[in-house]
């Protein structure tokens, strides 16, 4: 009986201590997106006629819970200030909104100033390879705008989009 009442005591605490710490999370390895591009046309006016200029801005992605630039990533934003000074330098008048993305963990505020923080990361990269921060703007949609619900999919909403729109 004593065994019984010890056994049943250990599993007890063995299961209120498993609730309370919880399982640990499970550790999800990056995996190596394909580059989205997004076309989007400008609009160009030559001689009262409209242009379309196709800027080809690719979204970039981000490790979960970061907002830094990874190295990949950063060849991608010089393809980017590359296409922009192009247009820009070609006349076009537009705007550039880079939007910030998050998957759905975390709270919606975190994600919010998440999704802001990765914005203005891509931004400030941006102004550094050259591009002028007046064309440049920054929104963040969190976990609003989400590409997939699946968890093992969530890398792809961690993510800064680039939206351009004629003047």
């Amino acid at each position: 009986m004593k065994a019984v009442v010890k056994f049943t005591t250990v599993a007890l605490v063995f299961t209120v201590a498993l609730i309370l710490t919880g399982c640990p999370k499970k550790c999800v390895q990056p995996v190596k997106e394909e580059p989205v591009i997004v076309e989007e046309p400008v609009e160009k006016e030559v001689e009262g006629v409209p242009q379309r200029v196709e800027l080809g801005l690719q979204t970039i992605y981000f490790d979960f819970d970061r907002s830094d630039i990874r190295p990949g990533d950063a060849q991608i934003l010089q393809k980017n200030a590359e296409n922009i000074k192009r247009a820009m330098a070609a006349g076009s008048k537009f705007t550039v909104t880079i939007e910030g993305h998050c998957c759905p963990l975390g709270t919606s505020e975190y994600n919010m100033a998440l999704g802001q923080r990765r914005a203005e990361a891509a931004r400030s990269y941006l102004v550094k390879l050259g591009v002028a921060a007046d064309v440049l703007n920054t929104i963040s949609y969190g976990e609003e705008r989400l590409v997939t619900n699946d968890p093992n999919q969530y890398h792809l909403n961690r993510r800064c989009e680039f939206k351009t729109a004629g003047q």
